[in-house]
């Protein structure tokens, strides 16, 4: 296998640039840069030297064979983060025969195929390097951490074992089946059915998490909606006008609230209107009011039925004072800003995923075709043990299903599509 290098941290200007080589070549790499090898993970500050003379002074980390990232012999430089010098450290190491750049998410490729992560830990490493807010990083952790591997092979020992109970209903077909044989079947079944659907019911709420809420701002023209977008965007996202039907399209604003990723909307205002490019406008405002997560309502709904968790809200609070359980609200003053974004984060919370472990729709889908595929197998067992075979083929699709999940079997369409979206040095 070939040696791969590249560097770690973001290209440009920073106090310190980590350039990273993977495999059989590393450690003769750095025989050739510095003269020798350290000492296998104790950080050790050693001079750098290349055709032309000194390269940089770095600080410099081994990592030996399965003790590393990937599993392979690793090698780790802290050098000075100039683009200067890291261009020359790495012109320097991919002039050597058996080093070449790494590709896109080779690292975590090869720590894949080394065993030292599942596929379900390299979707959460992916997930964490994108991670924008704190609930998108602590779903991530999660899954990185191998909470979803775990499970994995929970579910899979109860698989094994409902699958010899079957085995041995098929071995001794002859005789007379206990009955506590066929309950305990049955019932590890059930389990394995109400455990993996209760689990795909939650990934709906931490693709959410990771993708973001949508926020729809709703109201009749000029009762504030653009200006209440742009105090809480801190910026000028939306054109403010006294000119009635300004926006004409909707705007998207993404913010952090409360460790939540939220895409605030600012609609068209809502109203009967001749003007045919508003009127889309309305419409498109109307559609995505539908869909959004949560809305709210600046002014009486127009014509649009509030949910019981839509928030009412009171605007231009600064002109006239709210009436009812309407929270005022002024854009332009920030009167009751706090509360709304308390409110926000409060119902959007109760959303979130409680236990769950299973946090793609790929997830989902194995999950489901289990599920599919245990309920076929009740079926045939309940049928009698003539058909014990039947059953445990059934089971034995189940077993597959959830093993796709950490990528032990049938998963190389699936590595293209995973690993381009992670960055060179990852």
């Amino acid at each position: 296998m070939d040696t791969i290098v590249a560097q770690a941290t973001a290209p440009g200007r920073a106090g310190v640039a980590v350039i990273r080589i993977s495999g059989p070549d590393a450690k003769p790499a750095l025989q050739h840069l510095a003269g020798r090898v350290p000492e296998a993970r104790r950080a050790t500050l050693m001079q750098l030297r290349g055709s032309a003379g000194l390269l940089d002074t770095a600080l410099v980390l081994v990592f030996e064979v399965g003790a590393s990232f990937t599993g392979e012999d690793v090698v780790e430089l802290q050098t000075h983060g100039s683009v200067a010098v890291t261009r020359a450290v790495l012109s320097e190491l991919t002039t050597r025969p058996g080093l070449r750049l790494a590709e896109p998410g080779e690292f975590t490729r090869r720590a894949l195929e080394n065993d030292q992560l599942d596929l379900a830990q390299v979707e959460g490493l992916a997930d964490l390097i994108e991670a924008e807010t704190e609930a998108q990083r602590q779903l991530a952790q999660a899954t990185f951490t191998g909470a979803l591997g775990a499970r994995v092979e929970e579910w899979r020992s109860l698989l094994i074992r409902a699958a010899a109970l079957l085995e041995a209903m098929i071995d001794f077909a002859d005789e007379e089946v206990p009955e506590d044989t066929t309950t305990e079947v049955l019932g590890l079944i059930d389990t394995l059915v109400s455990q993996f659907e209760s689990e795909a019911l939650g990934v709906d709420a931490a693709e959410r998490i990771r993708e973001g809420f949508e926020v729809a701002i709703v109201g009749a023209p000029n009762v504030g909606k653009s200006t209440l977008l742009n105090r809480l965007a801190g910026r000028e996202a939306a054109i403010t006008s006294e000119v009635a039907g300004t926006t004409r399209d909707v705007i998207e604003v993404r913010m952090d609230i409360g460790g939540l990723a939220v895409t605030l909307l600012d609609t068209a205002g809502l109203r009967e209107t001749e003007d045919r490019v508003e009127a889309i406008g309305v419409e498109r405002a109307k559609a995505r009011a539908a869909s959004a997560d949560l809305r709210i309502f600046l002014g009486p709904p127009m014509g649009l039925s509030p949910s019981a968790q839509d928030i009412l809200a009171h605007p231009k609070s600064d002109m006239s004072q709210p009436s009812g359980e309407a929270l005022g609200l002024s854009g332009l003053t920030g009167d009751g800003i706090d509360e709304l974004l308390s409110r926000v984060k409060a119902v959007l919370s109760e959303r979130l995923p409680t236990q769950t472990t299973a946090t793609h729709e790929r997830h989902r889908a194995a999950l489901q075709s289990a599920s599919d595929a245990l309920r076929a197998s009740r079926i045939e067992v309940e049928a009698g043990p003539e058909r014990a075979e039947i059953a445990a083929e059934e089971l034995r699709t189940a077993l597959r299903r959830i093993e796709s999940l950490t990528g032990r079997i049938g998963v190389e369409d699936l590595l293209g599509e995973i690993f381009s979206s992670f960055c060179i040095g990852k």
